[in-house]
């Protein structure tokens, strides 16, 4: 599987921001990629009020989305927020593409490090595994990496490769975590892990201390490794991933099947 990392820098603007999917994803699919995951708040960065730019999923951003997929060809994963019914927004991922066209609610939110992401963002309950051409993928957001037990579950309905769709918030010691959850948590489920975060926004950061990314997104082996790694800035990452590997980390690192039975929520599957 070719697969493709968009670590891109959201502004404020939606529109704007759709074009910067459309950019990105036209070169993944002229690149031979098959899947291309985009960071969290693709849709607007974050630090801005969130409600007055949330759209149903039937609404104008994630229906250009579809069409951006359609006419490139390929899945597009990617960050927006849409109207929660309690008046909050729910933060979620958009999968689209050929045979799929479905959405992830971020299950855990970011009440931490000084920012209290409940405030404005109602949580979702349920993992989702999408199909990309053979491949089950499972979505994440941002602070779930910090929930293993969501990656063993993802796993365990059949999850290969677990994309990770961050604004990482900046501070001491944050760099260095975001690498050693993303290797965590490839050991954890046996998957590839696809961390793709905001890129760092720099001088230009938020001043409300919002989270508006790292940058740093990397693709990790089941085994941990560290197979591509990106920088600070915008840039767009192909990687290649051996399904094979997940065969034979599962073989022989069998912590699925390994689990105490009353842990084991899911069911793990053979890679195709």
């Amino acid at each position: 599987m070719r697969m493709a990392c968009a670590q891109i820098l959201s502004g404020t603007d939606p529109a704007a921001n759709l074009q910067v999917v459309a950019d990105y994803t036209e070169r993944a699919a002229a690149q031979g990629a098959t899947l291309v995951v985009f960071p969290e708040a693709t849709m607007c960065r974050f630090g801005v009020p969130l409600a007055p730019v949330a759209e149903p999923l039937d609404g104008p951003w994630a229906t250009e989305v579809r069409a951006i997929a359609e006419r490139s060809g390929i899945t597009v994963v990617a960050g927006m927020f849409t109207p929660a019914a309690d008046g909050r927004v729910t933060n979620t991922l958009l999968a689209t593409g050929p045979g799929t066209d479905t959405h992830y609610h971020k299950i855990h939110l970011y009440d931490a490090f000084g920012f209290t992401e409940s405030r404005t963002v109602a949580p979702g309950s349920e993992p989702v595994v999408i199909d990309v051409d053979g491949v089950s993928v499972g979505l994440s957001t941002c602070y779930d990496i910090r929930f293993p037990a969501l990656y063993t579950e993802l796993a365990g309905r059949g999850a290969q490769l677990i994309a990770v769709c961050a604004s990482w918030g900046a501070g001491p010691g944050k760099l260095s975590q975001w690498e050693l959850l993303a290797r965590a948590r490839a050991l954890d489920s046996t998957s590839y892990i696809a961390a793709v975060g905001q890129a760092d926004p720099g001088m230009a950061a938020d001043s409300s201390g919002a989270p508006t990314g790292v940058g740093h997104s990397m693709v990790v082996s089941p085994w941990g490794e560290i197979v591509a790694a990106g920088g600070a800035s915008p840039q767009l990452m192909i990687c290649d991933i051996d399904l094979d590997t997940v065969a034979d980390a599962r073989r022989t690192l069998a912590v699925l099947s390994n689990r105490a039975p009353f842990l084991q929520v899911g069911r793990a599957e053979s890679p195709r």
